[in-house]
């Protein structure tokens, strides 16, 4: 008798890593070391992208997915009574940056592997200031004229994504040279 079981959504790795890098942005958040307190109308920058765009790209789309949920859960509860209490604007644009990320990634991959990870990092980040930044004009709760003050910070945020995102990506991914080396 032959199994008609399918393949699963996710691998016991893709669960693992999911795991470790949802623990990290837990971590990230319950700390606050994710978030770091900058003197402009956002009052802080964030870090916390990064593990969804490190999943997405080891793991694809899904793991980037729900990692993004961890972290939009994190920054919510960490709202408060601000802004970022709102889920519209917390949660479901994180959902966002691993999807993007993982297609940027898989789109350049096959060119250079060092340019796929950071093109990967600033389109994940971009995605995450973009769809949070939208979301605080739709919801009234930003008005357009203050976008570009955000700009300085957005740019500091591409830069620290796409140093960390390389470092950890090509030492996992064992990539040497520009070359893919051997993956675990």
């Amino acid at each position: 008798m032959q199994s008609t079981q399918s393949n699963p959504v996710l691998s016991v790795r893709s669960i693992v890593i999911t795991g470790i890098l949802a623990a990290i942005s837990i971590l990230l958040g319950v700390t606050r070391i994710g978030y770091i307190p900058v003197p402009n109308l956002s009052g802080e920058a964030t870090i916390m992208h990064v593990p969804v765009i490190i999943g997405a790209i080891l793991e694809g789309p899904v793991v980037g997915t729900l990692v993004g949920v961890i972290f939009g859960i994190t920054s919510m509860l960490q709202g408060g009574g601000t802004i970022f209490a709102d889920p519209l604007v917390s949660v479901l644009p994180r959902l966002f940056i691993g999807v993007a990320a993982y297609y940027s990634y898989v789109a350049l991959r096959g060119s250079n592997e060092y340019t796929a990870i950071i093109i990967s990092s600033i389109v994940g980040t971009l995605t995450n200031t973009i769809l949070v930044v939208g979301m605080l004009i739709v919801r009234g709760y930003l008005p357009a004229a203050a976008v570009p003050t955000l700009i300085p910070q957005v740019i500091a945020e591409v830069v620290i994504a796409a140093v960390i995102t390389v470092a950890v990506v090509a030492a996992w991914k064992n990539i040497d040279g520009g070359r893919k080396g051997s993956s675990i």
